[in-house]
C-alpha cells in the first residue's frame, strides 16, 4: 500500500512539474458570422467546426494540461491550415463552395469532427438533422439545371468521339505520358461535386486495386496509379444525374523514389475533349502538392476507396 501511495505521489509530482512546460497557445480571437450563410447553418458550423477551424477557439481546462496541450494545439494549427473560417470573406465564392463541399464529405464519412475529439467535446457531434440542413443549404449554393435534348445529344456524341479517340496525345510538361487504358481500369470511387456541377469517377490500376483489397493504402505502394475523370453533370427533369460533357482527367502515379520531390507522386492532367496537357512548365505540379497538402497524413490522397471486397473478388474471377 505504501509503495502504491509513493508511486501515485511521484506521478502527481511529475505531472505537476510538467505544467511549467507549455507550448505557445494558438491565436484566439472572435470571428463574426459567415457572410452569405443562413443563421442555422452558421450555428452548426460554429458549434462543430470553429474550435479547430477558426481563431474563435474555446480551449477547455483539460486541453491546457501538459502534455495534452502539445497535441491539442498542434491539431488546432493543422485544422486551420486545412480550413480557416476566420478567412471566409477573403475566399472567392467558388472556393467557399469547394471548402464547404469537402467539409460535408468529411462529415458524411464520419471523419469530421474527429472521433477522438468528440469523446471529450460531445457538443461538437452533428445530428442527422444538422447534416440534412447542411446538405439542403449546399444544394442552394449550386443548383442543378436540367439539360435540354440538344445538350444531351451533344454530350453523348462527345463521349462517343472520346471513346473512339486514337490519335497521339501530347505528354504533360513534366514528361508524364497520357495513359489511355485507364478507361478499362476498375472504378474505386465516385465523387459528386455539386459545388461546381461536376461528376467524377476515380479509377485504379491493378496495383491500386490490390492495395485497396489488402488495406495497404497509407502509403500506397509504388506502381499504384489513380485516374480521376471529370464530366459536367447532366441533370434530367426527373432529377436524375448522369455524365455530360467531358472536363478533364488527371493522374497520380506512385513512385516514392522517382517522385520524391513531389510527395512521392507523379502528377499530370489533360483537359477537354482534345486532351490538352495542363500547365506550361513542369513546376505546375506545385499546384497539385499544395492542393493535396491537407491530406498529407493520408499519403496526399483525397479519395476514400469503396471497400467492396466481395464485389472486387467476383470481378477478378471473371
Amino acid at each position: 500500500m505504501k509503495k502504491l501511495s509513493l508511486v501515485l505521489f511521484l506521478i502527481a509530482v511529475f505531472v505537476g512539474l510538467l505544467q511549467f512546460i507549455k507550448p505557445q497557445i494558438p491565436e484566439i480571437k472572435p470571428v463574426k458570422s459567415l457572410t452569405g450563410i443562413p443563421v442555422e447553418v452558421n450555428a452548426i458550423i460554429r458549434n462543430s467546426c470553429f474550435d479547430c477551424h477558426s481563431t474563435q477557439t474555446e480551449i477547455s481546462w483539460y486541453d491546457k494540461l501538459t502534455p495534452a496541450n502539445y497535441f491539442v494545439y498542434d491539431h488546432i494549427l493543422r485544422g486551420r491550415q486545412a480550413m480557416d473560417f476566420s478567412k471566409w470573406d477573403s475566399l472567392a465564392p467558388a472556393v467557399q463552395n469547394a471548402k464547404l463541399y469537402y467539409s460535408l464529405n468529411k462529415i458524411l464519412a464520419d471523419e469530421m469532427p474527429l472521433p477522438s475529439y468528440v469523446i471529450f467535446h460531445k457538443k461538437a457531434k452533428l445530428s442527422s438533422k444538422d447534416i440534412e440542413i447542411l446538405k439542403k443549404f449546399l444544394k442552394t449554393r449550386t443548383p442543378r439545371k436540367p439539360f435540354d435534348s440538344i445538350q444531351i445529344h451533344r454530350a453523348n456524341q462527345q463521349f462517343s468521339d472520346f471513346i473512339q479517340k486514337k490519335q497521339p496525345v501530347q505528354a504533360a510538361p513534366n514528361g508524364i505520358e497520357y495513359i489511355s487504358e485507364y478507361r478499362n481500369w476498375k472504378v474505386i470511387s465516385i465523387s459528386d461535386r455539386f459545388d461546381n456541377g461536376s461528376l467524377r469517377m476515380i479509377y485504379g490500376n491493378d496495383i491500386a486495386v490490390k492495395a485497396i483489397q489488402s488495406h495497404t493504402i497509407n502509403p500506397w505502394p509504388d506502381g499504384a496509379i489513380l485516374a480521376k475523370a471529370a464530366w459536367k453533370q447532366q441533370s434530367s427533369k426527373d432529377g436524375s444525374i448522369s455524365s455530360g460533357e467531358f472536363i478533364q482527367v488527371e493522374f497520380m502515379i506512385k513512385d516514392a523514389q522517382k517522385y520524391n520531390h513531389t510527395a512521392g507522386w507523379g502528377w499530370a492532367r489533360w483537359r477537354g475533349i482534345d486532351l490538352k496537357p495542363y500547365g506550361k512548365k513542369a513546376i505546375f505540379t506545385t499546384e497539385c502538392t499544395s492542393c493535396h497538402k491537407p491530406v498529407k497524413d493520408n499519403d496526399y490522397v483525397f479519395t476514400k476507396p469503396l471497400y467492396l471486397k466481395k464485389y472486387l473478388h467476383e470481378i477478378n474471377k471473371k
